[in-house]
Parts: structure tokens; C-alpha cells; sequence
């Protein structure tokens, strides 16, 4: 037991204090999800970050957050989203900054559509990629400044080597590579992508961070770990053979299922 991976969890203030006996009894890598709002962004966050401080006493694990990612992408054409984006990022790096976070997630530019399309149109990977860049060079020097990993989560990627590329293309240590696997199963089952496992394959290396979650293939389910179609074995034998140590992050829609998530997953000799 003692030398299997650890897993942490994504979890909401709220829940982290449900579950802090769990998440100290060792060291368990900890995502909060509680300042991805704009609302939260552009007020005062501070008693959020104190109250984390508090409960955080004694974790032992790396701490990190999701970022901002609803109502926008990181490759938006239109100039003024751009700005908007760009505030958003460098806002979750202060967040970051305030509770020595290491890892922001960041969402995956790369549809379905793109798949298909991508290589239609003149330049589209070349201009895709650009626009990335646009909107992220001040948060990956931010990132760099402040010891964070920005690490770029597939949603609706089908081709797993996609963000890879873009993630490679800023030639910094702060933009690494995310797997979420019930996204990778949606994909797989629903839009023909490759098996999970094939997903943290491709990263290799370059994955510092991955949100485990079951599901059935047709959507994002975010089910206890055990209880979806997800082939575990093969994802943790992918994982085994890495040397990046990601950060293994439980990402359930109900948060009171940890403690199942981590029991299964043990039953079946894979983690603790």
C-alpha cells in the first residue's frame, strides 16, 4: 500500500472542510475550486485565501486552483475578450501567489470542430496557436515569476496531441500538460478519440496534473472512481511509467464521494 500513488482532490472550501481529516493523513495534493468566478475575481478574495490558510494547517500535499474558464477561450479572435481573458488568468496567478500555489488549470482551446476543420482553412493551426500566445504570454511570465505550472486541460480534444504542441510552443517550464480523464473518455466514446490511457501516453513527460473522474463515454459525468466504464488499471499503468510526478486529482460533482473514490481505487491495489 504504502507504495502506491497518493491521490488528491479538487474540492470547494466548503468540502475541504468536510474532508480535512482525509486530505491530511498524507500528503495529498489539493486543487480548490472556489476562484474560478469572476464575481470572486474582482472582489475581495482575500478572506477566501485565509480561510484556506487555516485549513490548509498541517496539509502537506502541493496546493493548486482551477482558474477562471467558463464564458470564454484562451484563443478568442476578438480583441477585447482577449483583454478580458488576459485579466482573468493573471487574476488566478494572484490567487496563486497568495496561497504558494503551484498548478493553475487552465481549459483546452481544441473542439471538436477544430478536429475537423483545423486543416481546411489556410494557416488555422499556425493562427490557433498565435492567438494563444496572445492571450497568455503576461500569465506564463506571471507563472514563471511565482514557481506556478499552468497546466492546459483537454475538454473536448479529440486528438490528444493537439494542446501538447501549443503547450511546447512557449518553450516554458510554466505551461505544462493536464489529462482529465472523464473528458478523455467522452471524447473516446462519443467523438472517437483515443482511450484514456492513450491521452496521458501522449503527454508523457510534459503531464504534471491529471483530474481523475469516472464516467460512461457520453458525457462528463464526474462519478465516484469505480462506478463508471473508465479502464482504471490501464490508466494508472500509464501513470506508473512516468517520472514527472503529476498531481493526481480526484474531481467529483459530489465532493462527500472522496473517501469511496480513494477506497475503490485501493481495492483494486492502484492508489491510497
Amino acid at each position: 500500500m504504502s507504495d502506491l500513488p497518493i491521490l488528491g482532490a479538487a474540492l470547494t472550501l466548503n468540502a475541504l472542510e468536510n474532508q480535512r481529516e482525509l486530505m491530511l493523513e498524507k500528503p495529498r495534493d489539493l486543487e480548490l475550486q472556489d476562484f474560478w468566478p469572476g464575481e470572486v475575481l474582482n472582489g475581495d478574495w482575500t478572506p477566501l485565501t485565509d480561510r484556506a490558510k487555516r485549513l490548509l494547517d498541517g496539509h502537506q500535499g502541493r496546493v493548486g486552483i482551477h482558474g477562471p474558464f467558463f464564458g470564454f477561450t484562451i484563443d478568442s479572435m476578438d480583441v477585447d475578450v482577449r483583454a478580458i481573458v488576459r485579466k482573468r488568468l493573471l487574476q488566478g496567478l494572484e490567487v496563486c501567489a497568495a496561497l504558494g500555489g503551484t498548478h493553475m488549470v487552465v481549459h483546452s482551446p481544441y473542439t471538436t470542430w477544430d478536429h475537423n476543420n483545423l486543416d481546411n482553412y489556410e494557416n488555422a493551426r499556425e493562427l490557433k496557436l498565435e492567438l494563444c500566445h496572445m492571450t497568455m504570454k503576461d500569465a506564463v511570465k506571471r507563472a514563471e515569476d511565482i514557481g506556478c505550472e499552468l497546466v492546459i486541460e483537454n475538454i473536448e480534444d479529440k486528438d490528444p496531441y493537439a494542446r501538447i504542441e501549443l503547450a511546447k510552443s512557449f518553450g516554458s517550464e510554466a505551461v505544462r500538460i493536464s489529462v482529465d480523464t472523464g473528458h478523455a473518455h467522452y471524447a473516446h466514446g462519443s467523438t472517437g478519440a483515443p482511450p484514456v490511457d492513450y491521452f496521458i501516453k501522449a503527454a508523457g513527460n510534459n503531464l504534471r496534473h491529471i483530474h481523475l473522474q469516472d464516467a460512461d463515454g457520453y458525457a462528463d459525468r464526474h462519478w465516484t472512481l469505480g462506478e463508471g466504464t473508465i479502464n482504471w488499471p490501464s490508466v494508472f499503468s500509464a501513470l506508473g511509467e512516468l517520472e514527472s510526478n503529476p498531481r493526481l486529482i480526484v474531481e467529483l460533482r459530489d465532493h462527500s464521494n472522496l473517501p469511496a473514490s480513494i477506497a475503490n481505487m485501493a481495492a483494486l491495489g492502484l492508489a491510497q
